[in-house]
């Protein structure tokens, strides 16, 4: 089925290994994509969601012990642990193929091994790169057909170059006992079984798209992160292209999908991302962007006419949800979405309160992006986008002001592997506990964090027009637990204010931690914020900085000596500010 002869190795030993019934090389036709619909139809894989409401739409329930990743099953395997970092879970190559392979052998019995050939990025860039992922899910090759550029093409591509990264999947049993997800950065391979759930079984997504690719970026001198990319277009026609991080539940999605406010009328979003973008630097020395996915997996619970009307308005048709409730008319239902009470819960059962939320917390949407109707042609550009400024993002009630200006590319870097977010009572149970989260790529690095903050800093120093680094706060609140900007399709205001700066179209404030706006800086027209609120939303504090200063200097430290000395200097160089200020 195909000329290369390593891929054609690779999957009869894995046949051999695994003992499947029939083996399938999926082509990414829509006729293959039918077929794969109808069989999880009659095998009840798939439950046909209201044909008339919503065409082409899918409920998939996975089992109850398998509904999102599982950090403490993935591991990293390298020949050195210290390679891997202490950001991530080791094991060493051999022991894991010996551990895994047992997994394996026999686990396709009865079943079809599907042989999944991909592209991630545009099929003709020269920065996209190629993977197979062989799975027993046909769950996983429809899914894959809707997130990657999938099928005879990427194949076609693989022969033509011969280079591609291996992921072998198998539901096996779906115990959590025998549950794991295996990378292998210097073999680019990835060994995952046990788990039918999209980030542990759509292996183009985190596990190559991030933590593989990651590996990958370091050794060929790109970066491949956790982040959206946007494209921001004002009334004159300038476009300016933005990418940024953000830690779950920080509105990372919405801010991909931005609907702009009434009083900004004529300008545009352009949505190329909601989730991971691969960033090179180009021969102008600008950093460009691709989006290697094709389509969104995303979490519906929160998402509404409110809060993201395009995600609404995306899921309509020809989506696949997973984990969601259903209402008696058979419609996609989760909390947040509308007031009216589903007839069926996330597991099937008559909806009751008292078995906790109707859809699961961590259920999910499968769509192409092409459906979001802010969605970009730009997205497949050979060449990408140009980045005019990178932001990172976290949930702070305090501290964090609502958006602040990196001084440099060396404080930028600084700003992202500081990045934090406070827990909420609905997730742990406590409130206010800062977990940090480096460029939202805590559980995505495929390696140490101390070289990949090295390999930012490298990348920086090749670039001689460098986007800004801001850093964004959504979430402050003041005394009284009220938060003090509105979020949503107001952060316009904020971009708005970061593209100004980047042109050098506006001044700031400055200090040591970092470039602020202005009074009137921010504009406020027709928004219910008072200049107090602006105040305190631009408010330092420099006791409680130098605090958070020391904080971050335990957390480097923990990283040991492959942390950049830059680094240490850059946050001492802040804390000095700090000090000298509250020494006045």
């Amino acid at each position: 089925m195909t000329s290369n002869q390593a891929l054609a190795d690779w999957v009869r030993d894995v046949a051999a290994l695994t003992q499947p019934d029939r083996i399938h090389w999926c082509d990414g036709s829509q006729a293959e994509y039918d077929a794969l619909i109808a069989d999880m139809l009659q095998t009840g894989t798939l439950i046909e969601l209201d044909q008339e409401t919503r065409p082409r739409c899918y409920l998939h329930r996975s089992d109850p012990s398998d509904v999102a990743r599982t950090e403490h099953l993935t591991f990293v395997c390298t020949p050195e642990r210290d390679d891997a970092g202490p950001n991530n879970q080791w094991m060493d190559p051999t022991e894991a193929h010996a551990k895994v392979d047992a997994l394996f052998a026999g686990a396709m019995r009865g079943r079809t091994l599907y042989v999944v050939p991909y592209c991630m990025g545009p099929l003709d860039s020269p920065l996209a790169r190629c993977g197979v992922e062989i799975t027993d899910s046909p769950y996983v090759a429809a899914s894959m057909r809707i997130m990657t550029r999938m099928g005879r093409p990427a194949l076609e591509r693989i022969e033509r170059e011969g280079s591609f990264v291996r992921g072998l999947h198998s539901l096996g049993d779906l115990d959590p006992e025998r549950r794991f997800i295996m990378h292998f950065p210097q073999e680019l391979l990835i060994k995952s079984i046990g788990s039918g759930y999209g980030g542990n079984a759509l292996l183009g997504k985190k596990c190559h798209a991030l933590r593989i690719a990651s590996y990958q970026a370091r050794q060929e001198g790109w970066l491949a992160e956790h982040m959206l990319i946007m494209g921001v277009e004002d009334p004159q026609g300038r476009l300016h292209y933005i990418a940024a991080a953000f830690p779950s539940a920080c509105g990372k999605t919405n801010m991909a999908m931005l609907i702009p406010p009434v009083e900004y009328r004529g300008w545009k979003i352009h949505t190329i991302g909601d989730d991971i973008a691969w960033l090179h630097v180009g021969d102008d020395g600008r950093l460009w962007a691709i989006n290697p996915e094709a389509g969104f997996f995303g979490v519906a619970p929160g998402t509404s006419r409110h809060t993201n009307a395009n995600a609404v308005d995306m899921l309509q048709h020809d989506t696949i949800f997973t984990n969601v409730a259903m209402t008696a008319d058979r419609r996609p239902w989760w909390e947040g979405l509308s007031d009216e009470t589903p007839a069926f819960d996330w597991q099937g059962r008559p909806y009751d309160p008292a078995n906790g939320p109707a859809a699961h917390p961590n259920s999910r949407f499968t769509v192409s992006a092409k459906q979001c109707p802010s969605w970009s042609p730009a997205a497949e550009l050979a060449s990408g986008v140009p980045i005019t400024a990178i932001i990172f993002g976290g949930r702070r009630a305090s501290l964090a002001p609502l958006v602040l200006e990196a001084k440099s590319w060396q404080h930028g870097v600084l700003m992202g592997a500081a990045m934090a977010s406070e827990t909420t009572a609905a997730a742990t149970g406590k409130v206010g506990v800062t977990r940090r989260d480096p460029m939202a790529m805590q559980p995505f690095c495929g390696y140490h964090f101390g070289d990949y903050w090295a390999h930012w800093l490298a990348t920086g120093a090749r670039l001689s027009k460098a986007p800004g680094i801001y850093q964004v706060n959504w979430f402050r609140r003041d005394a009284q637990g009220r938060f003090l900007w509105p979020g949503y399709g107001e952060n316009l205001r904020v971009l708005k204010w970061i593209i100004e700066r980047c042109q050098g179209a506006v001044d700031a404030a400055h200090t040591p931690v970092g470039n602020l706006p202005l009074r009137g800086g921010i504009d406020l027209t027709g928004l219910d914020v008072s200049h107090d609120d602006m105040r305190e939303l631009t408010h330092i504090d420099p006791q409680a900085w130098l605090t958070e200063m020391d904080e971050v200097a335990g957390f480097l430290h923990g990283f040991g000596p492959r942390v950049p000395q830059v680094l240490h200097d850059e946050r001492e160089r802040v804390s000095h500010g700090l000090r000298n200020i509250t020494a006045g």
